[in-house]
């Protein structure tokens, strides 16, 4: 058999590995669920889910309380463990943000694109109002929105093609991807602001954005759409 072959597949569980740990006493047992599960987040670059974290460890093991008390454990480090775009990943606590920034900023723009206003502006609508159409998109903003500006968030993976739309000629809507869970720290999308919320707090207004009049800046700013 060659090697290839041999080869374990992503998420495939080794034949040999023990999960239920049953020659170990429940203190030892506990400790090594926990480092197996701290071990795979770390190793993995996006989100662990629930069924992955799960091949490591006993069919009886409460993974709620594996991440609390990994939780507990990282209480005084500069990172924590999350609940992000339907898994868990660790992060680096917010306030570390400006030295962390400060760090990298010499490498600024080697990553993911910063967002226009336009861009940013656009990802909200279809985040709250998804799945949408880019026609729905315009008439939000009173204007056109470019496919270019689409294309610009599909490049980033912060949106995709949704469902067709029952509108005449079946137009294609756009929804938000894991990616844009996991860029902006939500576990799902549920926990976006209330929209109402941020209209009593003046944040936002909905027949404003109807009217293409949430900024005048943005508004006034055609090559953005266009």
């Amino acid at each position: 058999m060659s090697e290839a072959s041999t080869r374990l597949k992503p998420n495939q569980q080794p034949a040999l590995l023990d999960t239920e740990l049953e020659h170990l006493p429940p203190e030892l047992r506990w400790r090594e669920w926990m480092g197996r599960v701290e071990a795979v987040i770390f190793a993995a670059s996006e989100p662990v889910t629930r069924s992955v974290l799960a091949q490591v460890v006993g069919k009886n093991c409460n993974l709620e309380l594996i991440i609390d008390d990994i939780r507990a454990e990282l209480a005084g480090r500069p990172y924590e463990l999350v609940a992000v775009a339907g898994g868990w990943q660790h992060r680096t606590k917010k306030a570390f943000a400006d030295v962390i920034h400060s760090a990298f900023a010499s490498t600024a723009g080697q990553g993911s694109k910063e967002l226009s206003q336009a861009e940013a502006l656009v990802l909200m609508c279809i985040a709250y109002f998804q799945p949408i159409t880019r026609g729905e998109l315009s008439s939000f903003f009173g204007k056109e929105i470019s496919r270019d500006l689409i294309g610009m968030l599909r490049a980033q993976d912060l949106i995709a093609s949704g469902p067709r739309s029952p509108q005449p000629g079946a137009p294609y809507t756009y929804v938000t991807t894991k990616t844009f869970l996991s860029q902006f720290g939500l576990d799902t999308l549920r926990q976006l602001p209330d929209f109402e919320a941020l209209e009593d707090a003046g944040l936002l207004s909905k027949e404003k954005l109807l009217a293409g009049d949430i900024m005048p800046e943005f508004t006034s700013g055609q090559n953005d759409l266009e």
